[in-house]
C-alpha cells in the first residue's frame, strides 16, 4: 500500500514526465523563422544581426517604412541566381549603405543610399547574388570592404531555420 505523500510525489514525477515529453514534441514542431527574425552572420571580421529577405514580397518590401535600425543590424537580400543588382529607397526613411556580394559571398561593391530617394543604385558587376543593407557609414566604420566574405555556412543554417532549402540559392 502506498502512503499518501509517496503517491503525491509519484503524481508529480508523472506530470513532469508528460510535460517534458510534450515540450520535446512542441520544440520539434516549432514554427520556422520568418523575415522578422534575426540571425548572427559574419561578414569580414564583423558579426551582423541580419534579417533575411528571401521570398518575393520580402525582397520587394526590404526595410521600407522602418524608422530605426540597430547599430549592427541589417537586412540581407538573398536571390536564387546570379544577376546584376539595382536597389532604390522607395518608402525607406533611413540612410543606408548597400553592399553587393557575389555567389561566393565576396563583397564586391558598396554604395550609399539616401532616404526616400527613388533613383536606382545599380551594381557594376553582373554576377551578384546577395545584397546587404546596413546603416549608412557602417561598412566604413567597421572596416568591412570589398573582398571581405560573408559566412555562407551561417547563411545556410539561417535559410534552413526559415524552412528554406539552401540548395535553391546555390548554397551546398
Amino acid at each position: 500500500m502506498f502512503s499518501r505523500p509517496l503517491f503525491a510525489w509519484l503524481g508529480v514525477v508523472l506530470a513532469l514526465g508528460l510535460l517534458t515529453a510534450c515540450g520535446d514534441k512542441a520544440a520539434a514542431t516549432a514554427a520556422p523563422k520568418t523575415v522578422d527574425d534575426y540571425f548572427s552572420i559574419k561578414i569580414g571580421n564583423q558579426i551582423v544581426r541580419m534579417q533575411l529577405a528571401v521570398l518575393p514580397d520580402e525582397l520587394q518590401r526590404g526595410l521600407m517604412f522602418r524608422t530605426q535600425l540597430g547599430r549592427d543590424d541589417g537586412m540581407l537580400f538573398v536571390f536564387a541566381r546570379k544577376q546584376p543588382m539595382s536597389f532604390w529607397m522607395r518608402n525607406t526613411k533611413l540612410p543606408l549603405d548597400i553592399g553587393y556580394l557575389d555567389g561566393n559571398g565576396v563583397l564586391r561593391e558598396i554604395y550609399p543610399m539616401y532616404p526616400l530617394d527613388e533613383r536606382a543604385v545599380p551594381s557594376r558587376a553582373r554576377d551578384l547574388q546577395f545584397a546587404l543593407e546596413m546603416n549608412q557609414g557602417w561598412f566604413k566604420e567597421r572596416g568591412v570592404k570589398p573582398g571581405d566574405k560573408l559566412d555562407l555556412d551561417a547563411l545556410r543554417e539561417a535559410l534552413q531555420a526559415r524552412d528554406l532549402r539552401p540548395e535553391a540559392f546555390g548554397l551546398r
